[in-house]
């Protein structure tokens, strides 16, 4: 990592996009997360990406598609980024790291766009959506839940895994809220500190 921003090269792993797709993609990425799914129009979209409202859709049938390929494609990517570095992550420690790391750099890096929309714009989601994307959502979740039980095991952490992952997973997400890139904390630190607050977990009494 730089000093104040993410070096991970999971950040930059995209499947390949046709150009005009790709611009799309990340500027439905930021209008969505700025103005929400719902107050977005099409209208606003195409003229974000400097073409007509009707050329959107040589590219997608409607703005719920396009919700639906930002979503998807960010949630492949995060995925398929944690499950490497828990491959090369070689003890529980070092893998809870990779959870946090991993989820850190998508919140911060250049899929913070997308993380965002995928984060909080689940709802907006048609129901057939979701069910396509609620498998590799499970995945990702089931992840976390490994690496906690494992470290469970080892006598890391006392809490449940199932509390842990949930507490642990909504603080980094809301570092998005309140953690300043150009402060006086680097990712690295913040990666670190959030790393002990799991390590020093004590039982619920």
């Amino acid at each position: 990592m730089t000093a104040h921003g993410p070096q991970a090269s999971e950040q930059n792993k995209r499947p390949n996009t046709g150009a005009a797709k790709r611009r799309i993609l990340d500027a439905a990425a930021r209008l969505f997360r700025q103005r929400g799914f719902a107050r977005c129009t099409v209208r606003e979209l195409a003229d974000a990406v400097g073409i007509q409202s009707g050329s959107l859709f040589h590219h997608f049938k409607s703005k719920d598609d396009i919700l639906f390929a930002v979503m998807e494609e960010v949630i492949v990517d995060i995925d398929a980024a944690l499950a490497e570095r828990l491959d090369e992550a070689t003890t529980a420690e070092a893998k809870i790291r990779a959870l946090i790391h991993t989820q850190l750099v998508f919140t911060h890096g250049p899929r913070a766009n997308a993380t965002a929309v995928l984060v909080h714009e689940w709802a907006a989601l048609s129901t057939e959506g979701q069910a396509a994307l609620l498998e590799r959502r499970r995945r990702y979740f089931d992840r976390w839940h490994a690496v906690f039980l494992l470290a469970r095991q080892d006598g890391l952490v006392n809490l449940d895994p199932t509390v842990l992952q949930q507490l642990l997973h909504g603080a980094v997400v809301w570092t998005a809220y309140w953690y300043d890139p150009d402060g006086p904390m680097t990712l690295d630190e913040l990666e670190s500190a959030a790393l002990s607050l799991v390590l020093k977990s004590a039982p619920v009494s």
